[in-house]
C-alpha cells in the first residue's frame, strides 16, 4: 500500500506525471462519479488550508466518498500530547488514504513509513508540496500546450516556498529554463540550485524584477512571503513587500504568458492584474479539484 503515497513530487516518474495529467483532463471533463463509494478519506490538517483542504474534499466527495478528520490540530488529540505516530495510527485504522499537512519538515515521509494505508502529502512546512505542483503542471500544459522547453520565472519567497521547490523538481523532465527573482535573504536554496547544476538545467538568478525579464518569460509564477515561516517578525517585515506585480507591467509580455501564484496572496499581485488576459490563478486553483482527483484514485488503485 505505501508505494502508492505520493510525499515528493519526485516519488514520480516522468510517466506517471504525463498518466496523472490526461486522468486530470478526464476529471476536468466529468467531475462527478461514483468510483469512491465505500471509501473513506482521513483528512489530517495541522496547519491552516483553504484551498487544498477544500479542492481534497471536493475530490472525495464529487467521486462518491467520505471525508473524516480534522482542519485545526487543537481539536485533536494532538493538543493533549499525542505523538504524530499514534494519530497515523489511530486514523489508518478508520481510512482507506490519508491526506496530511503538517508544518515540520520531513512529517510525510514519517507518516507513510508508520501507515498502513497511503499517505498523500498536502505540505510539509518548507519542504514539498507535489499535489499543488501536479495542479501547476496541470495548469501550464492547459495555457501553453506543452510543458517542454519553457522559461519560467519565480518570484518572491524562494527560501521557504514549498510550492516552487516541487516544481522546479517536477519540470526536469521537460527541458525548463528558469528564473529566480528573489531579495538576499529569500534566495532559492543552495541545494536547488545544485540539483539543476547536476541536470544540465539553465537558471539565473536576479533581485530585479524588471519589464524586461517579465517578457521573457512563459510562466511567471509568484509566490507569497511567509509570514509564517520567519522565527524573526522584523525580517519578515523587511522583505514582504519587495517585489509587486501590477498590470502595467504586463504590457510587453508575450501572447502566451500566464500568471499563476498557490494562492492566498497578500501584496505580490495587485488588484487590477486580476482583469489582464494574463491573470490565471484563479483557474489554477479550479484545477486542483481534478488534479486532485487523479492524485486519491492513484493512491487507491483505481484505474
Amino acid at each position: 500500500m505505501q508505494n502508492r503515497s505520493l510525499i515528493s513530487i519526485t516519488d514520480l516518474t516522468k510517466d506517471e506525471i504525463l498518466s496523472l495529467l490526461r486522468r486530470a483532463k478526464e476529471f476536468e471533463k466529468n467531475p462527478n462519479q461514483n468510483i469512491l463509494e465505500g471509501r473513506v478519506v482521513g483528512s489530517l490538517f495541522f496547519e491552516p488550508s483553504t484551498r487544498t483542504r477544500l479542492s481534497f474534499e471536493t475530490a472525495v466527495n464529487r467521486l462518491g466518498g467520505r471525508v473524516i478528520g480534522f482542519s485545526d490540530a487543537s481539536t485533536s488529540s494532538q493538543s493533549k500530547g499525542e505523538t504524530l505516530k499514534d494519530t497515523i495510527m489511530m486514523v489508518s485504522n478508520y481510512a482507506d488514504l490519508i491526506v496530511m499537512r503538517h508544518p515540520q519538515e520531513g512529517a510525510a515521509r514519517y507518516a507513510s513509513e508508520v501507515s498502513k494505508v497511503p499517505i498523500i502529502n498536502a505540505g510539509d512546512g518548507s519542504n514539498q508540496h507535489p499535489t499543488q505542483t501536479m495542479l501547476d503542471l496541470y495548469t501550464i500544459y492547459q495555457t501553453q500546450g506543452t510543458l517542454e522547453n519553457l522559461t519560467i520565472t519565480m518570484v518572491g519567497d524562494l527560501k521557504y516556498g514549498r510550492t516552487v521547490h516541487s516544481l522546479l523538481e517536477a519540470m526536469h523532465f521537460f527541458n525548463p529554463k528558469f528564473k529566480f527573482v528573489a531579495c538576499e535573504e529569500l534566495r532559492m536554496p543552495d541545494q536547488y540550485k545544485k540539483y539543476c547544476d547536476k541536470l544540465g538545467i539553465e537558471y539565473e538568478e536576479t533581485t530585479d524584477f524588471s519589464e524586461e525579464i517579465i517578457n521573457q518569460t512563459d510562466i511567471l509564477y509568484m509566490t507569497r512571503v511567509q509570514r509564517e515561516r520567519f522565527s524573526d517578525l522584523m525580517e519578515y517585515e523587511r522583505v514582504k513587500n519587495v517585489y509587486t506585480l501590477t498590470a502595467s507591467m504586463l504590457s510587453g509580455c508575450k501572447p502566451n504568458m500566464r500568471v499563476l501564484h498557490p494562492l492566498p496572496r497578500v501584496t505580490e499581485i495587485a488588484q487590477d492584474v486580476d482583469d489582464t488576459p494574463q491573470a490565471y490563478y484563479f483557474e489554477q486553483a479550479r484545477n486542483g479539484l481534478y488534479a486532485r482527483q487523479a492524485i486519491i484514485c492513484r493512491a487507491l488503485g483505481i484505474d
